[in-house]
This record gives C-alpha cells, sequence and structure tokens, in this order.
C-alpha cells in the first residue's frame, strides 16, 4: 500500500504514533493546533500542514487522537467539505459512542471510510510502540491497514462493527481507573508498615498482584514524582466521565470504578491537574498522614 499516512492531532499519543510511523518508514504529514508541538514534530522530520484539510489531501489514510469531541467533529466536517477522493481515517481518541457516531457519519455522507480504533496503552507505551489497538468498523479497510498498524502498535484486533472498539477501550479504562487507585493503596500501605518503596516495586511487580499499570505508575508512587506525565489527571478526567455515563447508560453496577472517582476528583482538587495520574498516590498518603506526595 501507498505508504503516505496523516497524522490529526500530535499531542502525546498523536505525536509518538507519528514520530514511529516515520521510523517505520511511513511518509507522514501531521497537524495540530498547538504551534509548539507542530514545531517539536516538524524537527522529528514530519511534515506540517496548514490544517487537517490540507493533511487529508496529502494522504489517502489519516490518523486522528484528539483531545475534545469537538475537535473530532471540526475535523470531521473540514475534511468533508474538501471535496476530496475517498480517504480512510482512523479514530483513536477517547470519545462517548454518541461522539464517534456522528462523526463517522459526516465522513461517510462525503465518501470516506471510518474507523473506531481507541488504543490500549499510556503515552510512555505509545512512545516504544507497546500499544494494542481496539479496531472496528470495516473489516476489510482494517485488514488493509495492518502495515500501519504493526509502525504504531504491538498488536491489533477486529472486534467487528464500528462502535465496538470504543466499547472495548470503556472496558479497559475501567480496569485501568481501580489498578491505578489500587497501586496507590498499595503502596501508601507499604510506607506506613516501613517497607522500602522501592523494593516493594520490585516485589510486587514479581508477583501475582502485579498488574501492567502497577508496573508503569508505582515507581512514580515510589520516588514520590508524577511527571512528566504519561496521561495528564486533567485529561483522564475526561476518560472517567465517558465510562461512568456508559456504564449508567446500561444499568451497570461499578462500584471499585465509583470508588476512585472521589480520590480523582481530591487529585484534581490540590491542582494536579497537569501531573500524570499516578499523583492519586499523594491524595492516599496524605490521607494517611505520611505527607503529601512531591510534584514535578
Amino acid at each position: 500500500m501507498d505508504k503516505a499516512v496523516g497524522v490529526i492531532g500530535l499531542g502525546i499519543m498523536g505525536g509518538a504514533m507519528a514520530r514511529n510511523l516515520r521510523d517505520a518508514g511511513w511518509a507522514v504529514t501531521g497537524f495540530d493546533t498547538d504551534p509548539a508541538r507542530r514545531a517539536a514534530l516538524a524537527e522529528a522530520g514530519i511534515a506540517i500542514a496548514a490544517d487537517a484539510a490540507a493533511v487529508a489531501r496529502a494522504a489517502p489514510v489519516l490518523l486522528t487522537s484528539l483531545p475534545k469531541p469537538a475537535a473530532l467533529q471540526a475535523t470531521a466536517a473540514a475534511i468533508a467539505a474538501a471535496g476530496l477522493p475517498p480517504r480512510t481515517l482512523v479514530e483513536t481518541s477517547t470519545f462517548t459512542l454518541e461522539d464517534k457516531l456522528a462523526a463517522g457519519a459526516i465522513l461517510r455522507a462525503a465518501g470516506h471510510v471510518v474507523l473506531d480504533c481507541p488504543l490500549s496503552g499510556t503515552g510512555a507505551q505509545a512512545e516504544r510502540r507497546d500499544l494494542v489497538v481496539y479496531a472496528s468498523g470495516d473489516r476489510e479497510a482494517i485488514a488493509r491497514l495492518a502495515p500501519l498498524f504493526e509502525g504504531l502498535a504491538r498488536a491489533t484486533h477486529d472486534l467487528g462493527a464500528y462502535g465496538n472498539g470504543t466499547r472495548m477501550k470503556f472496558v479497559a479504562n475501567l480496569l485501568v481507573a481501580i489498578h491505578n487507585a489500587a497501586a496507590a493503596e498499595a503502596m501508601v500501605l507499604a510506607e506506613k508498615a516501613g517497607l522500602d518503596p522501592a523494593q516493594v516495586v520490585d516485589l510486587v511487580a514479581s508477583g501475582v498482584g502485579t498488574s501492567r499499570v502497577f508496573e508503569l505508575r508505582a515507581p512514580m508512587m515510589a520516588a514520590r514524582r508524577y511527571a512528566p506525565p504519561t496521561m495528564r489527571n486533567a485529561m483522564w478526567s475526561k476518560d472517567l466521565k465517558v465510562i461512568g455515563e456508559f456504564a449508567a447508560s446500561l444499568d451497570c453496577p461499578v462500584p471499585l470504578f465509583g470508588a476512585v472517582l472521589p480520590l480523582h476528583a481530591a487529585v484534581l482538587a490540590e491542582g494536579r491537574g497537569g501531573e500524570d495520574t499516578a499523583a492519586i498516590h499523594a491524595v492516599l498518603a496524605r490521607m494517611a498522614g505520611i505527607g503529601e506526595g512531591q510534584g514535578g
């Protein structure tokens, strides 16, 4: 296939994917509304376009990694209005099903193919291509894009109908939220018990109680350093809200997930929106009376 791809949204995830695809031999054109991100990616060898429509003119395959639903709708409208030959758009953001369906309808009406492909993984995992793609939509398009997915992820799964990727992402992120809080709770308990936090990280990681989230975030908790973020708390708030609304729409009880929400609210109330979600450890440490976790 023609190894030309456009990446719209060059934040933590989108920027990492753009770099990895470039390293895998793809000609990458990108756009972001943030001038600093555009400059950083230009230095990394990514061609920068003037806007989303210009990206779509430059490449037949597009990846979107966007922070807000409004950005997705605006991007879909701009591409649909550009009068281009059929494009395939791979939407990787975490939004509601309604947002994904609305954007898909706009693009399909203009003759384009749209795939719902949320990602399992953090920014740090994106940098080392340790992502899992939850692909859904046109099966022929998913199969055709296998070389693209191989350039940015370690595994891709076809979940069938458009929207199933997002449903799977909600399930996965519910577990991420619970595991993150559980890791913080365990690390605070260890410190209260007088154990060496660094040793606890190593021993839990080698045993049955570990998780990928623990292995990623417990070292940050042990060091009480919550930056640089692999997922900012301010962005995580959006994901938590979407998961909660999805579960409520299905009348599905999620008591453990619900227990995470006030702790995350406390993280934001302490002004830690720009820090990694590992900063939930700081809240629990303060509650336990062992001192406030150190940011930065």
